[in-house]
């Protein structure tokens, strides 16, 4: 008996379809397949060509800067920034007027040193800085902004690193690579490269200290981890800081961020701080003379 015509047609599609898919096969993400050399290797490419990467040996770079804190109160300063960096060397200094917020730290190769305008205290970020300060001698805080950021060069074998395949944040995929530094660290250390671009947009440190602990461990801003809070009951302590970058533009024949945000997370026995600094970044110099005195900073 005759087959009814649409029936044929059904079964030539389905013929066909099957054939094309032994042929090909199902395509597999792009990503799944990316090894961390790969994602590295497009994301250099995407900060700028290999002569023009290899020709500057150190950056300042300025802009503005919105510093708040929005728990456990609300408080909002503006002012001005300015980061420095030459080989291994990094400064950060921010100034916001007459308030007591003022922020500086650096590495002057060997140390990371911090200070505020007040002697016997030191800012947030300056404080976990110097509690967690292998990821400054690292250069990683600041991403491509610092001439030292560890992904330009590779070769001194201070890390491994594991990709992780894809990850979305605020909707969009990214490629996420743990950063492992040689030896031990007290954190997480994760980079994210947008999957399209491979440039570097996100950087997360995490440390969680268990309340087995108990309260006479004394961490970053004073804080004692593992005591018990109100209820009588041990908790753990938890510190986050995420780097945000975006606004590519061209500077110096570098695709570099001219919005840079930094995001600290402090969950402890006293209850959670969260501090922020948004950085609006306009003004870029390479290879010009930095004072020596720039990489040192007196301890309060």
């Amino acid at each position: 008996m005759k087959k009814p015509f649409a029936y044929s047609c059904w079964l030539n599609i389905v013929i066909t379809l099957t054939v094309c898919l032994t042929r090909v096969g199902f395509p597999a993400s792009a990503a799944d397949k990316m090894r961390a050399e790969d994602v590295v290797a497009k994301h250099l490419a995407s900060v700028g060509a290999e002569e023009t990467r290899a020709s500057i040996h150190n950056r300042i770079v300025a802009g503005t800067v919105v510093f708040t804190v929005t728990a456990p109160n609300n408080a909002k300063f503006e002012g001005d920034v300015i980061l420095a960096s030459e080989g291994n060397k990094n400064m950060i200094a921010m100034a916001f007027g007459r308030a007591v917020v003022q922020e500086k730290f650096v590495f002057d190769g060997s140390k990371v040193t911090a200070e505020s305008p007040r002697p016997g205290s030191r800012g947030f970020w300056g404080d976990f800085l110097l509690t967690h300060d292998n990821i400054v001698k690292h250069g990683l805080v600041g991403g491509v902004l610092s001439d030292s950021w560890p992904l330009f060069n590779l070769s001194d074998k201070k890390q491994s690193l594991e990709y992780r395949g894809t990850k979305k944040i605020d909707g969009k995929t990214l490629l996420e690579i743990e950063y492992v530094p040689r030896g031990s660290s007290d954190l997480k250390i994760v980079l994210f490269f947008d999957s399209e671009t491979f440039q570097h947009v996100r950087s997360e440190y995490t440390r969680v200290i268990s309340a087995g602990l108990g309260s006479a461990t004394t961490l970053g801003s004073g804080v004692r981890a593992g005591a018990q809070d109100a209820s009588g009951q041990q908790r753990p302590t938890r510190y986050k800081m995420v780097e945000e970058f975006g606004d590519f533009k061209k500077e110096g024949g570098l695709s570099l961020p001219h919005s840079y945000k930094v995001k600290l997370e402090l969950d402890t026995r006293g209850g959670t701080q969260v501090v922020n600094w948004d950085f609006t970044l306009t003004d870029f110099a390479f290879n010009q003379p930095i004072p020596p005195a720039t990489f040192n900073a007196k301890v309060n």
